[in-house]
């Protein structure tokens, strides 16, 4: 049983790795603001995700179970706001999108 839980938990730790890499290949990649924006803020907010699932599952303790789980509710409602806050700001300071 020890050895699914190890494989699966570096399963999500190389996926979130993975999806943190793709975000930044994405930032150097794309052509405006916008764009760039979305590649990060989605992987960044799904990477962190699967990096504290991983960690979740290597945790033989409970307190720091319920303290990765509430890291990951807090990534998971802030990230979005972030990215959408910032997005309002830059089309509020004229910075439109590519056509």
């Amino acid at each position: 049983m020890e050895i699914v839980i190890t494989i699966s938990s570096g399963f999500f730790i190389l996926l979130g790795s993975f999806l943190c890499i793709s975000g930044s290949i994405g930032l150097l990649r794309f052509p405006d603001f916008y764009t760039r924006m979305h590649a990060v803020g989605v992987t960044d907010t799904l990477a962190a995700g699967m990096i504290l699932i991983g960690l979740m599952l290597q945790s033989p303790d409970s307190l720091e179970i319920v303290k990765l789980m509430l890291i990951l509710l807090m990534t998971l409602f802030i990230n979005p706001t972030a990215s959408h806050a910032l997005a309002k700001a830059a089309i509020y300071n004229s910075l439109f999108p590519l056509l």
